[in-house]
């Protein structure tokens, strides 16, 4: 399929004269792993120890925000209480833990062949997650080593306000060297994350893993939505020779 037609219409809509990608930034979640189904479950166990009752929709719905944001919604929306960050973070502790007891997830299908194809056109590669782990941080480093550097990972306690502002995108154009908006591309799997990468003005590619519609992801603005990262890996080349470089 031809690509132009939306690359034309993410230039008009910024006024930018051209889309020169000089680094692609992915989510984390949902995009390099396959680890919503664990993140559903360890969301929804550790808050009913707090009083709250948190679904897989929920977590699906939320995924990409900060976790300490999504808690103080939580809370507010089902205690009637506003509670401050040191106290969310406690609780998002909690899910923490949860979530290190399930077993470990896979590499997403398709992202080692699109890693290297970036890699190979001699671009860049950031991360942007609205988690903190550190036991995260090391496995992304341990499996994508080749690619990614620690300095290119944005991460919750980067900013002050996760997705779905673009303070993260924002945050990871600066770890990538100062880079202008129309010299990045973002891929996404979530209505929270596309919403942030399209406020940042960044082309944003949505790719569609878990149980949401497409309907949700473009409505937040995506520019393109693949059904999974096999056919965006089998479509990069030819998405990147559409753009001008």
């Amino acid at each position: 399929m031809s690509y132009k037609t939306h690359i034309d219409h993410y230039l008009e809509k910024h006024g930018f004269e051209a889309l020169r990608p000089k680094a692609v930034l992915f989510d984390m979640d949902g995009v390099l792993y396959d680890s919503m189904p664990n993140h559903a479950v360890a969301w929804q166990r550790s808050m009913a120890k707090f009083g709250i009752t948190m679904t897989a929709h929920d977590a699906y719905a939320t995924e990409g925000a900060r976790g300490v944001d999504t808690i103080r919604m939580m809370v507010k929306a089902q205690l009637g209480r506003d509670i401050d960050e040191q106290e969310a973070q406690l609780m998002y502790d909690e899910k923490t833990r949860q979530f290190h007891q399930l077993p470990e997830t896979r590499v997403m299908p398709g992202i080692p062949e699109l890693m290297a194809q970036i890699h190979a056109d001699g671009l860049q590669i950031g991360v942007v997650t609205g988690s903190g782990q550190r036991p995260l941080i090391d496995r992304l480093l341990k499996d994508f080593g080749d690619y990614l550097e620690e300095d290119h990972i944005t991460t919750a306690y980067d900013v002050k306000q996760g997705k779905p502002h673009p303070d993260p995108y924002l945050m990871g154009l600066r770890k990538m060297g100062s880079l202008a908006p129309c010299e990045a591309l973002v891929i996404e799997n979530a209505p929270l994350g596309v919403e942030a990468g399209v406020a940042a003005r960044i082309f944003t590619i949505a790719v569609n893993t878990g149980p949401l519609t497409k309907e949700s992801l473009l409505q937040k603005g995506a520019n393109l939505v693949f059904d999974d990262m096999l056919t965006l890996s089998r479509e990069w080349r030819n998405l990147t020779t559409e753009m001008i470089c």
